[in-house]
């Protein structure tokens, strides 16, 4: 067995930086010094974000109750992703991608028995908001926080906002010990072998360690700029590398759904993302399709914000690295590779990086461990792909090239062609269940949310499995959870 590093230098903050911090101080703080390095010229950026439900379990391993970073970082919960007007077909206009739960293991049989039979050109009813109870407690604008314990936990993520989280947890870190140093990275000293010795800082000097963790973003200062590991694109299959993000009030009389709302536009698409005093809103689009100037304003028409309102433009790398941890250097975040958010997977691989590493450290398993995690990234991007191949708009150049010039993966091939063919699609995810990040829920919905059938089969208007199934999740809805503001009133300001 490994032991953990003696002094361990994490060079960059933001909220890669500092839940890697918080991860690995738990891990090793006892027998392994942690710096955490960042520069006093970066301002923090307050931009909403979301999760996926994995951050629930990052907050209860640092025993930190949500009445204690919730409040402090502006956030809400959030029970899925609303997807609308991603195809040109109004029988399809939108849909709800659900955290999937206990509770929907009834009903969403029915959904998987109707696509299924749908597939093979019967009239059956396949709209996914029918059969999950995060698409009910959305509706509703509760909370997806069970009113009382039940015999299965159910899933929820977060929204939240960034800048504020990332200083919480740097709060969190240090008082626990962590050694925080602001000053500029200048320069990274190298050992004879290869591996980085030190780190030259503006004010401090040299700082020496045994590993540093690299969340110097996508200039990747320690990986790519030093070690040279390559950067692997995904230029060929993702188009959008670029977002510009306003922040708008929010309505006080409207229900404060827990959702993440993604709306096609002309050339990418929008996010909406509710904070507790104020709603996020961005274009993630491609550069090649339209100006930063032209993107800037269709997202102030399409949010309603004024021209005085300030927005920030961003420019998106979009790919990983070969390898995520060389020599005794760790890349986290966007040092490491960014797909779009579009499903809010950022945190969710920041998380497994560093939790993983520690697990496989231990046992200097650092091929496996670069293996699987760009296994992981590469399955993000499989599902994240497929929401542009089956787009059906055809309002612009932009949406017919993301469904017929994008270059799918082999694995997404045979899942689209398992799925327009009549045979057993289970079978095919199961075949490639080592591959897949995304589950069988996760799969159907989008499949079957994107309209992808025959033409000739249609939704069954009067299908009595839809109204049981909906009853159910809407009843449930109901009895099981509160109002999404009445639950946030119960967290401590």
């Amino acid at each position: 067995m490994t032991p953990p590093p003696r002094h361990l230098v994490i060079v960059g903050g933001g909220t890669a930086g500092w839940m890697a911090a918080c991860t690995l101080q738990k891990a090793w703080g006892t027998d392994c010094s942690i710096t955490l390095v960042e520069s006093p010229r970066i301002p923090t950026v307050g931009v909403g974000e979301g999760s996926t439900p994995l951050l629930q379990q990052f907050f209860a391993g640092l025993g930190i109750a949500e009445s204690e970073w919730m409040p402090a970082c502006d956030a809400t919960y959030k029970a899925g992703i609303l997807f609308d007007r991603w195809t040109g077909d109004e029988n399809f206009r939108s849909y709800f991608h659900p955290f999937f739960s206990a509770l929907d293991l009834q009903p969403a049989e029915q959904f998987f028995t109707n696509c299924n039979a749908r597939r093979r050109g019967r009239a059956c009813d396949t709209q996914p908001d029918h059969y999950f109870v995060s698409a009910s407690v959305t509706a509703q604008g509760r909370a997806p926080v069970p009113r009382q314990t039940l015999a299965h936990p159910v899933d929820y993520g977060y929204h939240f906002d960034a800048g504020k989280l990332a200083a919480f947890l740097r709060g969190f870190a240090i008082g626990r010990g962590l050694e925080h140093v602001l000053d500029d990275v200048i320069g990274v000293e190298q050992g004879e072998t290869g591996e980085i010795a030190a780190l030259q800082l503006a004010e401090c000097g040299r700082l020496a360690a045994d590993f540093f963790v690299d969340c110097t973003g996508f200039q990747s200062l320690l990986m790519e700029k030093t070690l040279g590991v390559p950067f692997v694109s995904f230029g060929e299959n993702l188009f959008n590398d670029a977002a510009v993000a306003i922040a708008t009030p929010v309505d006080e009389a409207a229900p404060l759904q827990p959702q993440t709302r993604s709306t096609a536009l002309s050339n990418g698409w929008a996010w909406q993302i509710p904070l507790q005093s104020r709603r996020g809103n961005g274009y993630v689009y491609s550069s090649s399709h339209i100006s930063a100037e032209e993107a800037e304003r269709e997202l102030r028409r399409h949010c309603g914000a004024a021209d005085s309102v300030p927005a920030r433009h961003l420019k998106m790398r979009v790919g990983r690295l070969q390898h995520h941890w060389h020599r005794n250097c760790l890349a986290v975040g966007l040092s490491q590779g960014f797909i779009e958010p579009l499903e809010a997977t950022a945190l969710m691989l920041v998380q497994f990086t560093v939790e993983q590493f520690v697990r496989d450290f231990s046992r200097g398993a650092q091929e496996s461990y670069n293996a699987a995690l760009n296994s992981m990234i590469e399955g993000i991007r499989d599902y994240i792909v497929a929401h542009y191949l089956l787009n059906t708009r055809g309002d612009s150049e932009y949406w017919r090239a993301c469904r017929e010039d994008a270059r799918p993966s082999e694995n997404l091939r045979a899942l689209l062609c398992a799925w327009d063919g009549t045979g057993d699609f289970d079978a095919a995810l199961h075949a490639q269940r080592q591959q897949q990040v995304y589950l069988r829920p996760s799969w159907y919905c989008i499949l079957a949310g994107m309209g992808r059938f025959p033409q000739a089969s249609v939704a069954k208007a009067g299908d009595q499995s839809r109204h049981s199934a909906l009853d159910y999740c809407r009843r449930a809805a109901t009895e099981l959870f509160l109002d999404h503001r009445e639950q946030l009133a119960r967290l401590p300001g």
